[in-house]
């Protein structure tokens, strides 16, 4: 068990940007009087920590800069809540693939320097388990890398756990790609190869495996960036997304906000998003070449993982599969007794997804 609770973090994760990323984030943004001591504190631990930032970057620069990426990334693409967690477990068992830690997405600029030291305080620190689910945490676990990158430069969705009252400006411009501007573009390309590179580094593996919610917007520029990337697409009950997210929402944003906002606009955003995300990708995922997506329910998923797995690893045709064979039977194996939350659907959650999300239910054929 880690010293702090999450919900009672004095500082947010804005802790491990770089001074330049903090400073664009927030510039001409309220901070509401609630959370200024948190902000002062967070403002002042990452202009200490951004200090160390150029040791990174001449590291960077002269062993990976040049480097060309042997393959083109897998991409996990999912509503949050829809099991990609999961998967992205199953699958980091196999040792080619690398990813973004946990560690990484706090603390992206001290990966190539002084991570030993930050990575055993931020291990003593942190919680063991997510305080929305009964999820592992631990500082070396695969993570998806939306908080890495918001650390690295302003143009993420992952904004809104800061800034939450903009929560819609940030889904518009910078999960679905709308309105954004070449130079943004150019930004988000650069620093999410950036991140990869440090990734594969990290981890010693050969190819990046990518878990990210918001990638599920960006579908048209990851091809446009990785010509030959494998994308694996979970859907899930939307009734069981809608409450999980409306409790995973809630229950994260609480020690991470620098705004108030009150759980009735937190659940419209909910709403509004799944819809948006929803038709993006169902819009964009014919510009993945034939053969490169997998859509997967996740029911089905977490009844047969292992037999599943194996299939995925064939139609996409990703290698590696018998090297990884029993470490992935092991994994799913122990994950077999895990507890998930269950859900109780009220009527008005009902009322709600099937006036708000009736063309999920609908293409996907789920029902009460």
């Amino acid at each position: 068990m880690g010293l702090l609770e999450f919900n009672k973090l004095p500082i947010n994760t804005l802790v491990g940007a770089d001074w330049k990323t903090f400073n664009q984030i927030t510039a001409g943004r309220t901070i509401d009087p609630a959370y200024k001591g948190k902000y002062r504190l967070t403002k002042a631990v990452c202009r200490l920590l951004s200090t160390l930032a150029p040791l990174q970057d001449k590291r960077y620069e002269k062993l990976l800069t040049d480097k060309p990426l042997e393959h083109d990334p897998v991409f996990i693409l999912g509503h949050w809540r829809s099991g990609t967690t999961f998967m992205h477990n199953v699958f980091s068992c196999d040792k080619h693939f690398g990813y973004n830690t946990t560690y990484q997405t706090v603390f992206p600029h001290l990966m190539m320097w002084g991570q030993p030291f930050f990575k055993k305080n931020m291990s003593w620190l942190m919680p063991d388990k997510r305080p929305t689910d009964n999820m592992e945490l631990a500082v070396d676990l695969p993570q998806e890398e939306e908080f890495a990158l918001a650390n690295m430069m302003p143009y993420t969705y992952y904004n809104f756990w800061f800034l939450p009252k903009h929560m819609q400006e940030y889904a518009d411009k910078y999960l679905l790609f709308d309105d954004i501007s070449e130079a943004e573009l150019k930004v988000f390309e650069e620093t999410f190869t950036k991140l990869i590179k440090i990734s594969l580094w990290n981890t010693h593996g050969t190819q990046f495996l990518s878990k990210n919610p918001p990638h599920t917007g960006r579908v048209k520029e990851l091809v446009k960036m990785f010509p030959n990337a494998k994308f694996i697409y979970l859907m899930r009950n939307p009734y069981t997304v809608f409450e999980s997210t409306r409790s995973f929402f809630t229950n994260t944003i609480q020690p991470l906000k620098l705004q108030d906002i009150s759980n009735e606009e937190l659940q419209e955003n909910i709403l509004s998003v799944y819809a948006k995300l929803y038709h993006k990708y169902e819009a964009d995922k014919k510009f993945i070449p034939e053969g490169n997506l997998v859509e997967v329910r996740f029911e089905d998923y977490e009844t047969n993982a292992f037999d599943m797995t194996q299939e995925i690893y064939q139609k996409l045709q990703i290698p590696g599969f018998e090297e990884a064979r029993a470490d992935i039977e092991a994994y799913v194996n122990k994950k077999k007794g895990y507890k998930k939350n269950k859900y109780q659907y009220k009527p008005e959650t009902v009322e709600l997804v099937e006036k708000n999300w009736s063309f999920a239910l609908e293409q996907w054929g789920y029902k009460l």
